[in-house]
Order: structure tokens, then sequence, then C-alpha cells
């Protein structure tokens, strides 16, 4: 430990990496399990609200080995 910042250094085999998750390995656990995305946008002019959306959004992957809940193969 050093006395000035108090910050013990990483002395293992990645010595010289840099430290937190990479952005890939984030993207593929939040696919994996997936996430939801909800907001609200109100526009308002002079404290009146004129215009009210909710959004929501799900990310997540597809697998082949799951089969689609239509019998047709999809809405689309």
């Amino acid at each position: 430990m050093t006395a000035d910042t108090g910050v013990v250094p990483w002395i293992g085999p990645d010595a010289g990496a840099p430290l937190g998750v990479p952005l890939v390995d984030l993207l593929d656990r939040v696919l994996a399990t997936g996430v939801v995305i909800e907001g609200d946008l109100v526009i308002a002019i002079a404290d009146v609200p004129l215009v009210r959306l909710s959004l929501r959004a799900l990310l997540a992957s597809v697998s082949e080995r799951v089969p689609a809940p239509w019998s047709d193969g999809g809405p689309l």
C-alpha cells in the first residue's frame, strides 16, 4: 500500500490490463438475460402538458434452440 494515495497496486497475471468490464462482455451478458428500457417523455409549454409518450423497449437475443410461440412462425 502506498502511503501517499492509499491505493493497493494489483500484482497479478494481468497487472497491466485496464480495470473494468469490456463492453463486449457486458453486451453479451445483457443480451443473454435481456433488459427492459422504459421512459416517459412529456412535451409541455408553460407548464401545460401537451403530449405524453410512454416508451418501452425490450432488448434480448434470439436463440434457435427455443421454438417460436406462434404456430405459423411469427406475427410478421
